[in-house]
């Protein structure tokens, strides 16, 4: 205990920006204070744990190797402290709350609108800061506490990560109906040999249908790559292209009267989609009340 009366407490919430930032303007952003207030008490840290905690190398700020095993238990100590001293309820009419949120195009036009809705008819204080990103990167921001909430899918996680489903889903492909035989669908030996359009924020992404033709020795043309499907969508009237996502995704194509979905001729697996947040938020009122709103709205689609 006497080691806490020699530090300021608040000094710590800095620290642990700081750790998480690793830059002092954008600490001072997560903090709203000054960038000469966070300069000071970087100071006033580097004096107390006699390291310098942030230090330049190859252009960059980075952590001191005392600073990164400062991190965890810092974290967890200033859990326990939330815990103890934060609101054992949540009151969304009276909260002025922003969450961060990542979601993909699909999720964004599945589940954010009536969310959104949500939000503005119960809780009209409350902020929603949408971002986009891989699901790697949403899992590290996760654990770095840049983000709240990430939705997506996520077959594999890292440990702190807790992950809930929100609902299932499969896969169809899609094709404009005069790049198709009479029948309506594909052979896998015509399947493999049309070029395909694939949904990805990396080019590179080894997704689920990547991960099954891999296990199956084979290999599909990826003729576009591209993050967004509801342009992906646009890019197959009047083509010979084969669009194989998400089936909520491909619903309502009135406005595309030459194209037609049909079962993709391997066998693909049933989607979790799912909402993730690190363990550290999981008892969080605040975050409990997003989660539960994004479980509701996503189950009302």
């Amino acid at each position: 205990m006497e080691d806490l009366r020699r530090i300021d407490l608040n000094l710590l919430l800095t620290l642990h920006a700081l750790l998480l930032e690793r830059h002092v303007t954008r600490a001072s952003v997560r903090l709203h204070k000054s960038q000469p207030a966070v300069s000071h008490a970087l100071a006033q840290l580097r004096d107390h744990f006699d390291d310098q905690l942030l230090i330049r190398r190859d252009g960059k700020m980075v952590l001191t190797a005392r600073a990164q095993g400062l991190l965890a238990p810092l974290e967890q100590a200033l859990r326990h402290l939330n815990d103890l001293l934060g609101a054992s309820e949540f009151d969304p009419g009276k909260s002025t709350a922003r969450f961060r949120l990542s979601l993909s195009d699909y999720a964004t036009h599945r589940i954010l609108p009536s969310l959104v809705r949500h939000v503005r008819s119960v809780a009209s204080g409350v902020d929603l800061a949408i971002s986009q990103a891989s699901r790697e990167t949403m899992m590290a921001q996760l654990a770095d506490g840049e983000l709240d909430v990430a939705l997506g899918i996520f077959p594999e996680y890292l440990e702190g990560i807790q992950v809930q489903e929100l609902f299932p889903e499969h896969f169809v492909s899609l094709a404009d109906l005069n790049a198709l035989p009479e029948c309506g669908s594909l052979t896998l030996e015509e399947w493999l040999e049309r070029p395909h359009v694939m949904l990805a924020m990396r080019p590179d992404a080894n997704d689920e249908i990547e991960r099954v033709l891999s296990q199956m020795g084979v290999r599909r043309r990826i003729a576009v790559a591209l993050p967004h499907w509801s342009a992906a969508i646009k890019l197959i009237a009047g083509t010979d292209l084969i669009l194989t996502v998400a089936s909520w995704a491909v619903s309502g194509l009135d406005r595309y009267p030459t194209l037609r979905k049909f079962d993709a001729p391997l066998n693909l697996p049933i989607l979790s989609y799912q909402q993730a947040w690190h363990i550290r938020k999981d008892a969080d009122p605040a975050n409990r009340w997003i989660r539960k709103a994004i479980l509701d709205c996503s189950r009302n689609t």
